[in-house]
């Protein structure tokens, strides 16, 4: 009985209702990012897989990631876009568990997925005479799908854990989708057990694959030091440059998050950095790979070439 009353519930997402007088000006911001971020993502995808120079083991990992994002910033802004169009910002007890996994899966598939890129890049850098016959098309194949494997165990994990437990009183989330610690708020009884499983699931989550990218950069910083010329070091630096910001992006806001105690929380400063790795990394991303990246230039100037000058 206490089960099918939980699952009854209809949650209301606060969202950014607190600001009524800014909710065009909200809707018009959230929707340019989320067309952006898409179409973004998406040339990345289809200029990496038009164009054979860059059917390599970076870019291989670079579609997954440009995917990810895509479907990362799909769970989110869709809906908060449409609460901000209408007064109803209700969501189901399914739908809410739904939207949590999503965010999970595809949030922890992109800690997995960052790993493997710096595995690729140390390998390139660190033993460039064996890299392809390592990082074969298997292995490349391999590290993929078990970076969404994991993410989605994980996510699996978490959500049954959090929506098995009894909910009662507000069923008010105060932040702009189902996250984990506004969720668990609107738990019976005391949730530190639940906490503490969340903050060491996180940490093996959001810690194991960051201290992989840490050696592997440590490693590569190694590497690069030694290259006599100035020029071989920047060249070798510039094709880690776009991967490092990435993560620092991702990495920086979500540790913050989701390893610290429950006494430092702050829902309405949670929401504003939800939105660094939410909504910023994905719009991001297409932007920092391009723009400091020479052969997806390349190969963006060679499609554009073939769309609006195809005789030349």
């Amino acid at each position: 009985t206490t089960g099918n009353k939980t699952s009854a519930i209809i949650f209301v997402i606060l969202g950014f209702s607190h600001r009524p007088d800014m909710k065009v000006i909200f809707f018009i911001l959230f929707l340019c990012i989320y067309i952006i971020t898409v179409l973004g993502n998406l040339i990345i995808l289809l200029v990496i897989n038009m164009d054979p120079v860059l059917h390599t083991p970076m870019y291989f990992f670079l579609t997954n990631l440009s995917f990810l994002e895509i479907c990362y910033t799909s769970v989110t802004l869709p809906r908060v876009l449409v609460s901000l169009l209408s007064s109803d910002t209700s969501i189901s007890f399914a739908g809410c568990a739904a939207q949590m996994y999503f965010f999970l899966f595809f949030g922890a598939t992109e800690c997995c997925l960052l790993a493997a890129m710096a595995y690729d890049r140390y390998l390139a850098i660190c033993s460039p005479l064996h890299y392809m016959d390592i990082m074969n098309k298997k292995v490349c194949m391999q590290l993929a799908a078990s970076s969404w494997i994991c993410g989605n165990l994980v996510a699996l994990g978490h959500t049954t854990f959090i929506f098995s437990l009894p909910f009662c009183g507000s069923n008010v989330i105060n932040h702009f989708f189902c996250e984990i610690q506004p969720v668990l708020m609107l738990v019976c009884g005391d949730t530190y057990w639940n906490e503490l499983q969340i903050i060491l699931a996180a940490a093996f989550v959001i810690l194991m694959p960051f201290l992989l990218i840490l050696v592997s950069y440590s490693l590569i910083i190694s590497s690069i030091l030694k290259i006599r010329s100035a020029r071989g070091r920047y060249k070798a630096f510039s094709t880690c440059f776009s991967h490092l910001t990435v993560v620092t992006l991702f990495y920086g806001t979500a540790v913050f998050i989701y390893i610290r105690p429950k006494s430092s929380y702050s829902l309405d400063v949670d929401k504003v950095l939800s939105l660094f790795y939410s909504v910023l990394t994905p719009i991001l991303n297409p932007i920092i790979y391009s723009l400091r990246n020479r052969e997806v230039k390349g190969a963006l100037f060679k499609m554009r070439r073939k769309l609006f000058h195809p005789s030349s």
